[in-house]
């Protein structure tokens, strides 16, 4: 607790620079991947994946956040612990593997048999790894965390570009879903040096049950509202329109899910370390959110203004028909960026409850968005979700941060500074896109976000006045590198 602050800057900062390299090799295996599969290939995989991503909310029954939350943790809890996670991955497992004709059925597609039957092996193997994860985010060993989350992402890749460019098509896609996590689970066993003891009970398990079991819901809840577009979308539409659509949101929410995972991992973990101390949690909880913000509002702008151009680069020309999607999900970048971090609030306090209340109204109100613009397509759809996601942001905020300490003045008052810089950037970097036109496709793209980039963060330290949270920030990293060297 002492350098909690410390640690907590430079977990945060090696967290940032992996997720970055991991963000890099993302969008090239996503550039590759793009001009060598099919629009339909990725809706086949999509429609299995929508089904699978709900099992997978009730993967380890909200135990990972139940067992961060806590103040200590026994070896015998960590030991019961594991063995629960695999009981329950097991039984996913078997699940997946014998609702997979109801999902062929559901779609009327034969070929999700055999896809659904290999990705259900995903639960257990996850599963097995999950003990140990705990046990280096309770640590804040995220440099550990960081090389098993970047070798494993490179062996992945390379099995899935490998196959793809074997010819093998979807199941090439199939391949990262089982590769990236048995990659992960072995890397954490090796690294973190734990063996489970056999399973015993123990006292606190019935509370961490009843945590995860509220953290569940939330998750279930979330996944729900953000996956039940492309559910409906594949049994009315198809794989090519599925796979269009997924794609688009997928390219606009990879760097939000990113960045929201790599700093919400570390500041989760701080902040349910200092909920007995409320006015520490708040300032810990607003210089995260700030910092959310700050680095998603540029991708929300960029990712609007410059929609053709990074469709055409990303993907290839064969996806011209994702750049209006594309566009249209844009404003759910900045969404996102503002509702995520309330997520960790809510956890840190232990208030699962406000958090299931906050999930089914967001879930209710998205479903009855998502069948209004189901009859007009992927198109009708992106705008069901984006226009539900705007209008929602505001009063699910004020519920949140109600009786939290954090007062919503301030939550917004966090917004004032990128939104400021934003506009600057984004005036500038609109204009050198209209003065690069003729320039080829790469180069305009990299004129374009370059311009927009300095410009963005000249007038985030000049004019928006940021400089002193990023001084303070750098402060704690290099105190924390003094006393470790």
């Amino acid at each position: 607790m002492q350098d909690l602050k410390s640690r907590t800057v430079r977990a945060g900062l090696i967290t940032v620079g992996s997720r970055g390299v991991g963000f890099a090799i993302r969008v090239l295996a996503l550039m590759v991947m793009g001009r060598l599969l099919t629009p339909e290939d990725y809706g086949l995989v999509t429609m299995v994946t929508a089904f699978t991503g709900m099992l997978n909310m009730f993967g380890c029954f909200g135990l990972f956040q139940a067992a961060i939350q806590r103040d200590a943790l026994s070896e015998d809890e960590s030991s019961s612990l594991f063995w629960l996670n695999m009981a329950c991955g097991a039984l996913l497992t078997l699940t997946a593997i014998l609702s997979a004709p109801m999902v062929s059925a559901f779609y009327g597609e034969p070929r999700l048999l055999a896809i659904m039957d290999v990705i259900a092996f995903t639960f257990v193997i996850t599963a097995a790894g999950i003990q140990h994860g705990v046990l280096l985010q309770r640590r804040l060993s995220f440099g550990v965390a960081a090389r098993i989350e970047i070798g494993s992402l490179l062996i992945a890749t390379a099995v899935s570009v490998g196959m793809a460019m074997a010819g093998c098509g979807y199941w090439a896609i199939v391949s990262m879903t089982i590769t990236l996590p048995l990659a992960t689970t072995i890397g954490l066993w090796l690294l973190t040096g734990w063996i489970p003891g056999r399973p015993r009970s123990s006292t606190g398990l019935g509370s961490m049950l009843r945590f995860g079991g509220g953290t569940t819901l939330i998750g279930f809840l979330s996944y729900l509202s953000t996956n039940i577009d492309k559910l409906l979308l594949g049994r009315v539409w198809g794989t090519e329109a599925t796979g269009l659509y997924s794609r688009a949101f997928y390219l606009i929410n990879f760097p939000t899910e990113n960045l929201n995972t790599t700093i919400g991992e570390v500041a989760f973990a701080a902040l349910s370390r200092t909920r007995g101390d409320l006015d520490r949690l708040r300032r810990y909880f607003l210089k995260g959110y700030s910092l959310v913000v700050t680095l998603t509002l540029p991708l929300a702008a960029i990712c609007g203004l410059f929609a053709d151009d990074l469709i055409m680069v990303v993907l290839g020309p064969k996806w011209t028909s994702a750049i209006e999607i594309f566009r249209i999900l844009a404003s759910t970048i900045l969404v996102l960026a503002i509702s995520n971090p309330l997520g960790w609030l809510l956890n840190a306090l232990g208030l699962v409850k406000r958090g299931v209340q906050i999930g089914l109204f967001s879930t209710s109100v998205m479903i009855a968005g998502i069948l209004a613009g189901l009859p007009y397509g992927p198109r009708g759809v992106a705008i069901a979700y984006s226009s539900v996601m705007v209008l929602k942001v505001i009063p699910v905020s004020v519920w949140a941060l109600h009786g939290t300490g954090v007062r919503f003045r301030a939550f917004v008052g966090a917004l004032a500074s990128p939104l400021a810089a934003c506009a600057i950037a984004a005036s500038i970097g609109f204009g050198v896109h209209r003065l690069c036109a003729p320039a080829p496709l790469v180069l305009r793209l990299l004129l374009d976000v370059g311009s927009f980039g300095v410009a963005y963060l000249a007038a985030l330290l000049t004019i928006a006045g940021e400089k002193a949270l990023y001084l303070d920030l750098f402060r704690s990293a290099r105190a924390r590198a003094d006393q470790i060297a």
